[in-house]
């Protein structure tokens, strides 16, 4: 799998899990202890995170971790 398409299906199920629980960008950042603008970057697919805000991320979403690499 190369990086592109990495990315592409982190910030598609972030985006996918943040909406199936109602949660704004705002919402999800607070949760997580990051900034919106990091929630909307990963989102657009703009930056990947590390493995510690991932953990952070799906730990907020109630997913686990795997999640985010799963094709839909």
């Amino acid at each position: 799998m190369q990086d592109k398409e990495i990315i592409k299906r982190v910030a598609e199920a972030i985006r996918i899990e943040r909406l199936k629980r109602k949660l704004s960008q705002q919402e999800l950042a607070e949760l997580a202890g990051i900034s919106t603008k990091y929630v909307n970057m990963l989102e657009n697919q703009k930056s990947c995170p590390t493995i510690v805000v991932a953990a952070h991320i799906c730990e907020a979403l109630k997913v686990p971790l795997n999640r985010l690499l799963e094709e839909e």
